[in-house]
């Protein structure tokens, strides 16, 4: 504890990604020493060239703590030896099958195990089923010899990163601790408590993986409501749209959530299956959960057949003879992060349909490889000029990025089918635009 309070204790984070690196520039900037470690080995070039990767982390904060000795990365895991906090922040996707993937966390554990010290503090960070640092991390950690409790610290604060939104950074998110004991939770605390404004203790670590867990089951459920009620109210000529404008207008009992082409990012289409799992142990079902999954999947097909639907009553012309051009490959706006995105989803059933597409993405310059869309690696973003837009028969808007010349699409194609309401919100008008 005094190691905390006098910022002498050195914090390693393992995995520097989308969560890792923020979390591990924000603690060098209250003042401990960072070593971050990752497998990607152009990860750490990058942080010896002083570029940052990650929008929410700019290149002079990261040049900054590395200057000043502050923050360093390796991909020698043999240096966790160095630390005495660990602070794990690696990918839980799921299977094939939508079971957990644990993979990265057992494979992290077996790395500090053979290295871990008496009374180091270990803190899993990523997302993940209630029961995760109880029944799969402890074991793994206790192999070695040393106790949870008696010999070592172990706790569970998860990650509450949201990509693009500049109101909330890691220092003034409110951070969730728990530990396995009283003295692990209070050594958490302790460490969270000189990095971010706000701690938020507890009962146990199985409760803090649940509070992650509800978050994002609030979000998918709400988000998939009002996907349903899209559907809905376009077959009753309602704009959905405007129906939720007016409906915010209430002050008490009602909270905006937005329609999309489908559910994007690694937190809301992956999370609350963790949660479906982990009930079947109970023999409990989760109705509204699973009931949400569906839906939200369903959206990219449901908007590719009004592509389709649209092409052959607008412009007559098959959606099997046509260029389209997905505008937006991130799932969300102003960020590139393209996990999960339904925009790959959307290209890919354009051409299972036989046409032509392409993007256009201001923050994705090309597809990299990902595990399910590996046809579309290497593809470009096109550029928005009038002359590359003249060969296309539609414009699908995916994702509303701010830094979008919206106008030349109304006029420069015949079709825009926009999913975002994001023509509408920059009353643009001229062309023929089409929601969905």
């Amino acid at each position: 504890m005094a190691a905390i309070a006098e910022r002498s204790a050195r914090v390693g984070v393992i995995g520097l990604g989308y969560v890792g690196l923020p979390l591990a520039i924000t603690v060098a900037r209250s003042g401990f020493s960072v070593l971050g470690f990752d497998i990607d080995p152009a990860k750490i070039e990058a942080v010896a060239a002083g570029t940052s990767y990650i929008e929410a982390v700019g290149d002079a904060e990261l040049v900054g703590e590395r200057d000043a000795g502050r923050f360093a990365a390796t991909c020698d895991f043999n240096r966790l030896g160095e630390v005495e906090i660990i602070v794990i922040c690696v990918p839980t996707p799921l299977t094939k099958h939508r079971d957990p993937d644990l993979t990265y966390i057992v494979r992290t554990c077996r790395e500090i195990v053979t290295r871990l010290k008496p009374g180091r503090l270990v803190v899993l960070e990523s997302t993940t089923y209630p029961g995760t640092t109880h029944e799969v991390m402890r074991p793994i950690l206790e192999e070695g010899g040393l106790v949870s409790g008696r010999d070592l610290f172990l706790a569970f604060s998860p990650e509450r990163e949201d990509p693009g939104n500049r109101d909330f950074r890691t220092a003034s998110i409110p951070k969730i601790v728990a530990g396995e004991d009283e003295a692990a939770g209070a050594a958490a605390a302790a460490f969270y408590g000189a990095v971010v404004e706000r701690v938020v203790p507890v009962s146990s670590t199985a409760t803090a993986e649940a509070v992650k867990l509800t978050e994002n089951v609030f979000r998918a459920v709400n988000i998939a409501l009002v996907n349903e009620l899209k559907v809905v109210f376009d077959a009753m000529g309602i704009d959905v749209w405007e129906v939720i404008d007016a409906a915010k207008t209430k002050p008490f009992g009602y909270m905006p959530f937005y329609p999309g082409p489908g559910l994007g990012g690694h937190c809301i289409p992956i999370d609350p299956f963790y949660l479906t799992w982990k009930s079947r142990e109970f023999e409990l079902p989760t109705r509204f959960i699973e009931l949400a999954g569906e839906i939200n999947s369903a959206m990219p097909r449901h908007v590719v057949a009004r592509l389709a639907e649209a092409l052959d009553i607008h412009c007559g012309k098959a959606l099997s003879r046509s260029r389209i051009l997905v505008v937006g490959l991130a799932y969300k706006k102003n960020v590139p992060d393209i996990r999960e995105s339904p925009s790959l989803k959307l290209i890919e059933l354009i051409e299972e349909r036989g046409g032509q597409a392409s993007f256009h993405d201001p923050h994705v310059p090309e597809i990299p490889r990902t595990r399910e869309y590996m046809a579309l690696k290497g593809r470009r973003s096109v550029p928005l000029t009038v002359e590359m837009l003249a060969g296309f028969d539609a414009v699908l808007i995916a994702t509303d990025h701010d830094d979008v010349d919206y106008a030349v699409l109304a006029h420069a194609v015949p079709l825009v089918l926009d999913t975002r309401n994001a023509m509408a919100r920059r009353a643009i008008t001229g062309g023929l635009i089409v929601k969905a």
